[in-house]
């Protein structure tokens, strides 16, 4: 990573806990600031999770609820990337479990593979999409949000063990998959 993205990157975390401040203290434009700023990675997020855009969006939107209502009680604005991924990964499990029972995945599952983030090819974009959802997920947020495996751990709601267990087999299959074998 270059001296440039750093600066970037901690520019955007200070805007982000800018906004953590203000929309504590009540600051409407805040609160509108910080879905902005942080909802499309969560929505991302929970589109994973639970394969289904619209699903993803309810559930994101719910966790927003959540989110906003807990917010005075986080005591490390810097943790709230890391704390809101959680709270999505609990409302996206929940939303599962309640419809375990009526979902039939269709046979000819196609994943949704949408504009891949810059610097992200649309056939590892693909590859992605097409791993479990758990991996997926694990991936991504390793990855892709550059989180350390305690932060996964925390944002899924699992071990680190299992963390460690699910990158190491979508790792396996992307390579597969990313050279062109696709028997695993």
């Amino acid at each position: 990573m270059t001296v440039f993205e750093d600066t970037m990157i901690d520019k955007k975390r200070a805007y982000e806990e800018l906004l953590i401040a203000q929309t504590r203290l009540g600051d409407r434009n805040a609160a509108e600031a910080l879905v902005a700023h942080r909802g499309p990675r969560l929505l991302v997020h929970a589109t994973r999770l639970l394969g289904n855009r619209d699903e993803a969006l309810d559930a994101v939107q719910e966790a927003w609820i959540e989110i906003f209502r807990g917010l005075k009680s986080l005591q490390t604005d810097a943790a709230f990337p890391v704390w809101a991924l959680r709270i999505v990964s609990r409302k996206c499990a929940r939303l599962i479990r309640t419809k375990q029972r009526d979902r039939a995945l269709p046979l000819e599952y196609e994943p949704q593979v949408h504009d891949p983030p810059p610097g992200q090819s649309r056939d590892l974009a693909r590859a992605i999409a097409a791993l479990p959802r758990q991996q997926a997920a694990a991936i991504a947020l390793f990855y892709l949000e550059d989180l350390s495996l305690a932060e996964v751990s925390i944002a899924l709601d699992i071990p680190i063990g299992t963390v460690k267990s699910r990158l190491s087999l979508a790792r396996k299959t992307l390579k597969s998959t990313l050279e062109g074998d696709s028997h695993v």
